[in-house]
């Protein structure tokens, strides 16, 4: 169990605004822990991150002591069937397969069955607004594999994710659901008895401080936890501008496998399904073809690089954007490019997987290029 100074050095490093995930860890590496990155001076600070971050880290965030506080209130409101707890990055529980990401999240909240970040899982998204066959495509498919021992991973977003998890608590599974808001917020409220539901029979997972609302560009973000946490990513049905294809590149960036069910060739729902397929997902039609897959990979290492894992090396935004967080505003003085301009590339490369976007129009380069 996190203590109260730990809990108070850790948030105060994942929430000051300057400091990125990439800094935090630059930090982290540097001093060794949270508590020493805090009682570390300024001039230190600057030889690790830079001006900018060393002077956000010179002062507690804003609401600093009621966001300590709320955290504190809500661990200990936790219930036995619902446990609730923090899990910081280097932490026995931190599951294992998000330190194989590029990315990985540097605190975790948790509420549930902890021990199912151990467990072996796979993914499963889509529409949130799939047709009738694709929901009960994905409740079917969570159920059988949920009876063969996966626990099932998804986002709480309504359509395919809910089916899903609906799936696989049926099954008596277990569910792991990633969420873009604080863990004492649900969204959508559509789905409050089933967040409920998986808190007492699953797990609730979020990286989002408690208070966190849900923001546009949390959803990305959290779809790299999906792909993560799981052997391999099944799409059930997909637009070509889903979020749910964001997640299925995260999870061939991440070396894992992706699956897509075909549709019908004049459905818009079908149409990212069979793009993933013609770039080399297994097309399945049963659990039994996820199942046949699934566990050769735990015996194998990251496969082979493709055509639609990489970035585009020449791409001149990426360049221009490098790999620490940057603002519109700083792209617009790089690039000579309009803020319109930029949004429209930012955009293109947030859904190919290449970007993730922040709140505060601050934008950060995921992939190697």
């Amino acid at each position: 169990m996190i203590d109260h100074d730990e809990l108070a050095a850790w948030l105060r490093l994942v929430e000051t605004p300057k400091v990125g995930r990439e800094a935090a860890r630059r930090l982290l590496t540097a001093f060794g822990s949270p508590e020493a990155v805090m009682a570390a001076s300024f001039d230190n600070h600057c030889l690790v991150v830079g001006e900018a971050a060393a002077r956000g880290l010179m002062t507690p965030p804003a609401h600093f002591n009621e966001k300590l506080a709320r955290t504190l209130a809500w661990l200990g409101e936790g219930a036995d069937d619902a446990a609730r707890t923090v899990i910081p990055l280097g932490d026995v529980r931190y599951p294992p397969q998000l330190l194989d990401t590029a990315d990985p999240p540097l605190l975790l909240y948790a509420q549930g069955q902890v021990d199912l970040l151990r467990s072996e899982a796979v993914a499963i998204v889509g529409s949130r607004n799939p047709t009738p066959q694709g929901a009960l495509n994905a409740r079917e498919f969570a159920q059988a594999l949920g009876k063969a021992g996966w626990v099932v991973v998804s986002g709480l977003a309504l359509g395919v994710d809910g089916a899903a998890h609906e799936g696989a608590l049926a099954a008596s599974a277990g569910t792991i659901a990633v969420v873009g808001t604080g863990l004492d917020r649900v969204y959508p409220r559509r789905h409050l008895d089933l967040a409920h539901r998986i808190a007492r029979a699953g797990l609730m997972l979020s990286e989002y401080g408690l208070g966190t609302p849900a923001l546009a560009a949390h959803f990305p973000q959290r779809n790299r936890l999906i792909a993560g946490l799981s052997r391999g990513t099944l799409v059930v049905e997909a637009a070509l501008q889903s979020g749910s294809l964001i997640t299925a590149r995260l999870a061939l960036e991440a070396g894992r496998e992706v699956f897509a069910i075909p549709g019908s060739i004049h459905s818009p729902q079908s149409r990212g399904c069979h793009a993933l397929i013609k770039q080399g997902a297994k097309l399945v039609e049963s659990a039994a073809d996820v199942q046949d897959e699934l566990p050769a990979l735990a015996a194998v290492g990251p496969r082979a690089t493709t055509a639609v894992d990489a970035a585009k090396p020449d791409d001149p935004l990426l360049a221009a954007m490098g790999y620490e967080v940057i603002s519109l505003d700083a792209l617009v003085a790089r690039t000579g490019w309009s803020a319109q301009t930029l949004n429209i590339k930012l955009l293109d490369l947030e859904l190919s997987g290449h970007v993730t976007r922040m709140p505060g129009q601050l934008f950060q380069r995921i992939t190697a290029g």
